[in-house]
């Protein structure tokens, strides 16, 4: 079941960089994101269940991970992908501008607001 998530990922991020420019070379990180991140990370950041359970996505609004964010630190992260090899490499998918442009995109998601 893993494994066919993984496989399920790894295609449809290689299918991203199918047929053009991805975000048709946007350089908006909203657009990127949407584009190329939201499928597992989700549309504001925040993964499915299902994707933290199978492939232990990062909740990219978690307040540990918000205390310890950097720009420079979501940008390697995106151009060598994941240790685990779950997260691709966009290095060569994205050009550079875009890498810089979706880490700072990263950099605004915020945690959603607690329920009253």
């Amino acid at each position: 079941m893993v494994l066919a998530r993984v496989m399920s990922v790894a295609l449809a991020t290689a299918a991203v960089g199918c047929g053009g420019p991805v975000a048709g070379g946007s350089e908006d990180g909203a657009t990127i994101f949407s584009v190329a991140c939201a499928t597992c990370h989700g549309d504001a950041g925040k993964p499915p269940a299902s994707m933290v359970a199978q492939l232990r996505v990062r909740d990219l609004t978690e307040p540990g991970f918000r205390a310890r964010v950097t720009l420079e630190g979501v940008a390697q992260q995106v151009r060598i992908g994941s240790a685990n090899h779950l997260m691709p490499a966009f290095a060569g998918t994205l050009t550079e501008p875009q890498i810089r442009a979706v880490a700072a995109h990263v950099l605004t998601l915020a945690p959603a607001p607690a329920a009253p």
